[in-house]
């Protein structure tokens, strides 16, 4: 199964905003990505509230997995996002 590690850029970290936006993100893709700090269990990335669960603070590492056809494509478009500081002005 396809993973990708990414760096969360968000200041607030995956919180509020920045998780809605990744879940619609997440949501737009057409495989299912999930979402996991290292040692944690993953999460549908689509879910703000799981997301949110994640406690995903700025400068955390998480997983991102997909699988299926159309993955890596899925796995960069969220993990593009989550490597920009999505809650700035």
């Amino acid at each position: 199964m396809p993973e990708r590690r990414v760096v969360v850029a968000s200041k607030v970290g995956l919180h509020a905003r920045p998780a809605a936006m990744l879940a619609r993100t997440a949501a737009e893709q057409s495989v299912k990505v999930t979402i996991r700090k290292e040692g944690g269990q993953p999460v549908e990335a689509a879910s703000v509230l799981g997301l949110m669960t994640l406690g995903a603070m700025h400068g955390d590492e998480v997983v991102l997995t997909a699988e299926g056809e159309g993955a890596e494509t899925a796995l960069e478009a969220v993990a593009a996002l989550i490597a920009t500081d999505l809650d700035a002005s």
